[in-house]
């Protein structure tokens, strides 16, 4: 791993932040040697390690999400010296590579090692301060919660990684050898046990964004649940008592994602962004919706999102089987997914309606692009900049966990009323059996384009049959994708270590297949 991504010694980039809000605007730059003084520094350091989150909800976008069967993307030839990467990611021809080229969607690998050298950082230096213990275990809570989410990152999408627990100061304790997924899972678990107690219960929404007892218990049943070992009781007491917290559910499932209801109720954990000149905007919706000449149809914006590589519209698309997958009336189709119509001149559409997908018939003589509708909440001010939080865990997302728990534990018809829940929101008849099955395809459409499906197929060992059939539908419309494209075997259900940290740390060991 790169030596950047664990020793912090001489300088820290720090945000500030007041104590009962989340903000990530930096304002400056200090010596860690004159540092970590008081609660507020603690804090601000604190603050710094939330920010790596954004790399991971923004490589997620081409690492899960399109990685599964809900989204592709639009081909577009001018761009395929420059997208490669997460073309190949898509199409599982991904390498050890191709993984660190640089418009690949991110380092995630180095990223979660930056956030948890933070973290450890704070950790270490937590243990030796004066401060008074309500300050301790305020920032330990959340610095506990934040190692345990990037090491649950780094397992899910590498395998067993090295465990670093303690602030590096010296080369001699950067670089060591992997653990076991199983060794990296119980550090996750031993991390959530000790923050949990200390954590907040979320009382009041608008939340702050700060990690809280629901997000740390959230984040504990899918570590459960995830594990080679199974701990499917652990795993349904943890969200048993979410459903005891103050959480909730919209009425309204495409209020979820609008701005003006960022951190309520329903939402358990997101990243936080804003729309501003400081930084701190999301993006998401400029990538999503096709590459076009006129955004200001889909978006009430003109801007261009024609450029090439990533900064190009036409990725994370959904496919005509997720649209179909639909069952009539569900009301998070709409919400979900919009269709651009319009002509198109060398591969790039001029947009002249945008439609909903509910019995969508195609108008002759112009093309179609389906695009994600869920993060397009206007006015905009400025191309590529857009108030969207993005959402980790939400409320509905802990009832269809406990709801596949309890299926697998045996317990179907004590699962059957949280499915229910979620589905009375969507505008659908309650079903009379809860399955596997059935769970699975509930958890698809509500938490759709927020980077779960993947690794939800994973966990539920569906990927390999999933993937394989839409890569057969893929081949059977898509002439340029090769023959060695959707070859997927157990192997690819983690991404190879990047070669440049096996170059730099040589106890690392690469992933089989790579």
């Amino acid at each position: 791993m790169k030596k950047t991504a664990i020793i912090i010694l001489s300088v820290l980039s720090l945000a500030s932040c007041k104590k009962e809000t989340l903000n990530l605007v930096p304002q400056t730059s200090l010596s860690s040697a004159s540092f970590f003084k008081d609660a507020a520094q603690y804090n601000q350091a604190l603050t710094g390690a939330y920010n790596n989150l954004r790399t991971v909800a923004f490589t997620g976008i081409y690492m899960d999400e399109m990685r599964s069967d809900n989204t592709f993307f639009t081909l577009y030839s001018a761009d395929r010296g420059t997208s490669t990467s997460a073309e190949a990611m898509a199409e599982f021809i991904d390498n050890n590579i191709s993984s660190q080229e640089p418009n690949n969607p991110g380092n995630r690998y180095g990223n979660d090692y930056s956030g948890i050298a933070q973290v450890n950082t704070i950790l270490t230096r937590l243990d030796k301060s004066t401060l008074a213990k309500a300050d301790k275990d305020q920032i330990s809570g959340e610095a506990l919660f934040l190692r345990a989410f990037y090491y649950y990152d780094l397992v899910q999408h590498y395998g067993g990684v090295p465990l670093q627990l303690t602030e590096v100061t010296d080369v001699s304790g950067a670089f060591l050898p992997r653990n076991t997924a199983d060794e990296v899972y119980n550090q996750i678990i031993t991390d959530l046990n000790t923050a949990i107690p200390v954590l907040p219960i979320a009382k009041t929404f608008p939340q702050t964004g700060r990690a809280t007892q629901g997000a740390a218990k959230m984040l504990l049943a899918y570590s459960y649940m995830s594990k080679a070992t199974k701990e499917y009781a652990k795993a349904e007491s943890a969200l048993l008592d979410i459903t005891k917290m103050n959480y909730g559910l919209l009425s309204d499932y495409a209020a979820v994602f609008d701005p003006a209801n960022k951190n309520s109720k329903e939402s358990i954990f997101e990243v936080q962004y804003k729309m501003g000149n400081d930084g701190q905007q999301s993006d998401f919706i400029w990538r999503f919706i096709p590459k076009t000449t006129n955004s200001e149809v889909i978006l009430g914006l003109r801007g261009t999102n024609a450029r090439g590589g990533l900064a190009s519209g036409g990725w994370n698309v959904p496919t005509q089987e997720m649209v179909d997958s639909y069952e009539k009336g569900d009301l998070r189709l709409p919400a979900s997914i919009a269709v651009a119509e319009g002509t198109v001149t060398n591969e790039v559409l001029t947009t002249t309606a945008v439609k909903s997908p509910v019995d969508y018939k195609p108008t002759v003589g112009l093309a179609y692009y389906y695009f994600i509708k869920k993060y397009l909440h206007p006015p905009f001010q400025v191309e590529y900049n857009t108030d969207d939080n993005w959402p980790v865990y939400r409320y509905s997302g802990a009832l269809l966990l406990l709801a596949e728990c309890l299926v697998a534990e045996g317990k179907a018809a004590d699962a059957l009323p949280y499915l229910n829940q979620v589905r009375q929101r969507a505008g659908l008849a309650n079903l009379t059996a809860a399955t596997k099955q059935n769970v699975a395809d509930e958890m698809r459409h509500e938490l759709a384009f927020e980077n779960h499906r993947w690794t939800d197929l994973i966990r539920n060992n569906m990927a390999i049959d999933v993937l394989t059939a839409k890569g057969v539908r893929l081949k059977a419309l898509y002439g340029w994708l090769l023959p060695s494209t959707f070859n997927i075997t157990q192997n690819r259900f983690i991404y190879a270590i990047p070669f440049r940290e096996l170059q730099i740390n040589t106890k690392l060991t690469q992933n089989p297949g790579y």
